[in-house]
């Protein structure tokens, strides 16, 4: 039996799953927001990084990929969005209507939830935070880039990976000036 999962976070940009059908969508009532702490992925438990979450936002609306997928893929789904995340079901809309089906989301309270920071704070954080999937700048960087190639605006993630990757170069430059300075 197959079914409809919403992907607007890592899901952008890796499908690493069998999919029957991929529709942009979009789902209603729900932003995206880099509230989630990422403990195994993009950090670890000693420096954990920051992913994406939903937070419930009436009047607004949070695109990204609608997947058609069997049942069994699902299993693989719930194991890649542990720490915190849980199904939820929603309501996707698609250019050809709506469609029942289901997202992931982890909900303020549960054990890796950071909530809102300043940009700065988040910024800082992201640049220091590495995992088995590799950095968490290049998490925030990809999805920036996904939701780029969707033609998808979220303020939210433009104004944190514009931040992030300014601090990012600035470290570059300043680590060159070091280096290029002349020893005595």
């Amino acid at each position: 039996m197959a079914c409809w999962v919403f992907g607007y976070g890592s899901l952008l940009w890796r499908a690493d799953f069998p999919y029957q059908e991929c529709r942009r969508a979009h789902i209603l009532g729900w932003s995206r927001r880099f509230w989630q702490a990422s403990r195994d992925h993009r950090g670890a438990p000693e420096a954990p990084g920051r992913v994406v979450t939903l937070i419930a936002r009436p009047g607004e609306r949070c695109g990204g990929l609608a997947y058609r997928v069997e049942e069994d893929v699902l299993a693989h789904l719930d194991h890649r969005e542990k720490d915190g995340y849980e199904r939820i079901a929603v309501t996707i809309h698609t250019g050809r209507g709506q469609l029942p089906g289901i997202t992931y989301c982890a909900p303020a309270g549960n054990p890796g939830y950071l909530g809102p920071r300043p940009l700065e704070e988040m910024a800082g954080q992201i640049l220091k935070a590495t995992g088995p999937s590799g950095s968490n700048l290049d998490y925030l960087r990809r999805l920036a880039e996904a939701l780029t190639r969707l033609g998808l605006v979220d303020e939210h993630v433009s104004a944190l990976a514009e931040c992030a990757l300014a601090r990012s170069a600035e470290r570059h430059r300043a680590a060159r000036t070091r280096t290029a300075a002349p020893g005595g």
